[in-house]
């Protein structure tokens, strides 16, 4: 077995851990919002390790083999992106234990866990800056930093005041470590090591481009793949990666380039968005745009690579997907199984396979709600279950080649395949508001094949002549 075979048509599961599941059994200490109050900006609601771990179950039922956390080591925000401490789980989450006893049990169910590495800044909690802060020059670690002055200006700054020192998109709550510092260097080689050694399955890298050093990649990747050759090393780039992905630095990207043109295209004029996307407004695009930008996103690396791209199609980053199709499910739909279909590993955000809405800072990063049972799609639920299960089975997704069937592609109907050794696919899709006929050529064997998904796909038959009737918004998938 190659490395990274794991990947390949991996389902995996982004979890924020404050708003994922909460356990009593965790038995942490700590007054918390209530579970299904609107999300808020500094707000806690307690979620945590031991509540996610009692999820597995679900998750396996699902059709995930692998589990993205976003960061979980100790940290004053809600979404840890401040870190104090890079070898303690914050104890919110149950602490180290916490950890340990979820990768047994994720690991015991066939499940991978891969970790968020937020290592181009730290906090203003983090003890080395906290030494620069009380000691300035005469501190052993001003060094690890980027200060421009003395004594650090990190808080109660007056308006239009800003930091004296480097720090991430200039808030004084994120100092930007100084990572030509060898001794930088070397504590961060030595937690991605660490966590290796204790267990974890991988990397997610936040903002790598911040740290614009091919050679410090090319360091972290030899440290990685030295405790674990099957590790999983994957980017925050939005967009085009060909610098990382040359095979000495990542093994892949979020692929925020597949969600924005699902988003462009299978939006419609639904589309609704409150962000940007790599700093781009996203507009409607017709069926030719986005066959163009498909084939130029798998033409940017080797088949390989494009076989373990993480394929984002939300994130606490963006708004749910639900809202980003203005409210309307069956172009949420189309994207979905054209994304599950699609080369590499997918990534759902929490919740998403449940229908939640929500914008970015509005629902986005809201509890999922284990209470309200009433409240979840059900049917949205079974589609992401059945094409996890596709996706399980089918050599044609995991290894296989993807072209579009151009001859049936009409400006509304979109027509795709994958195909390798062993099996293939042919997905047939209509994006249009109204109904369509398709004149099937006679060297597109569905007729026999097995149906693995059907939503409003009727063959109808007339000697040797074959037609799709596909109502709006239908899409079906057959396995020849």
């Amino acid at each position: 077995m190659k490395h990274l075979d794991w990947v390949k048509g991996a389902v995996i599961y982004q979890v924020f851990p404050d708003r994922f599941a909460r356990s009593k059994a965790a038995r942490v200490d700590g007054v918390f919002e209530k579970w299904d109050s609107p999300e808020t900006r500094d707000g806690f609601k307690g979620g945590n390790l031991k509540g996610a771990e009692e999820k597995l179950d679900y998750l396996r039922g699902l059709g995930v083999n692998a589990v993205y956390f976003t960061p979980i080591f100790a940290s004053a925000a809600n979404h840890r992106y401040h870190t104090f401490d890079y070898y303690s789980v914050d104890p919110v989450l149950g602490g180290n234990a916490a950890l340990k006893s979820f990768l047994k049990a994720a690991h015991k169910r066939g499940i991978k866990v891969i970790l968020d590495g937020v290592f181009n800044h730290a906090s203003r909690g983090f003890f080395q800056f906290n030494h620069v802060l009380e000691n300035g020059a005469a501190s052993p670690y001003k060094g690890w930093f980027h200060p421009h002055g003395y004594p650090l200006k990190a808080y109660n700054l007056k308006k239009g005041e800003k930091p004296n020192y480097a720090c991430w998109w200039g808030l004084p709550a994120l100092p930007k470590f100084n990572t030509k510092n060898p001794e930088v260097r070397n504590f961060i080689l030595g937690v991605a090591k660490y966590w290796l050694e204790q267990g974890i399955d991988g990397w997610r890298l936040d903002v790598p481009y911040e740290i614009d050093d091919d050679s410090f990649w090319r360091e972290f990747r030899r440290v990685c793949k030295a405790v674990n050759p099957d590790c999983y090393i994957t980017g925050e780039i939005w967009g085009e990666a060909k610098r990382w992905l040359k095979g000495d630095q990542f093994d892949a990207v979020m692929n925020y380039q597949l969600s924005a043109a699902c988003i462009s295209y299978f939006g419609g004029r639904k589309l609704k968005l409150t962000h940007s996307y790599a700093g781009k407004k996203l507009k409607h695009c017709g069926q030719a745009a986005f066959i163009r930008g498909i084939e130029s996103l798998l033409g940017q690396y080797k088949p390989e690579t494009t076989l373990r791209q993480m394929n984002m199609m939300s994130s606490h980053d963006t708004d749910r997907m639900l809202s980003t199709y203005g409210g309307d499910e069956t172009r949420m739909r189309l994207a979905v199984v054209f994304s599950f279909l699609f080369p590499g590993a997918i990534n759902i955000y929490y919740g998403e396979e449940l229908g939640l809405e929500g914008a970015f800072n509005a629902g986005t990063r809201r509890g999922m709600p284990w209470n309200d049972k009433r409240s979840w799609n059900k049917d949205l639920l079974a589609l992401y279950k059945r094409l996890a299960a596709l996706r399980e089975a089918s050599p044609a997704i995991k290894n296989g080649k993807f072209e579009f069937i151009k001859e049936h592609c009409d400006g509304e109907v979109l027509a795709f395949r994958r195909f390798a050794p062993g099996g293939s696919l042919v997905c047939l899709m209509n994006a249009g508001a109204s109904a369509a006929e398709l004149a099937l050529a006679p060297g597109l064997p569905v007729k026999k094949a097995r149906v693995a998904l059907n939503s409003g796909v009727t063959l109808l038959s007339s000697g040797a002549k074959l037609t799709a009737r596909l109502a709006p918004g239908a899409y079906a998938v057959y396995l020849i």
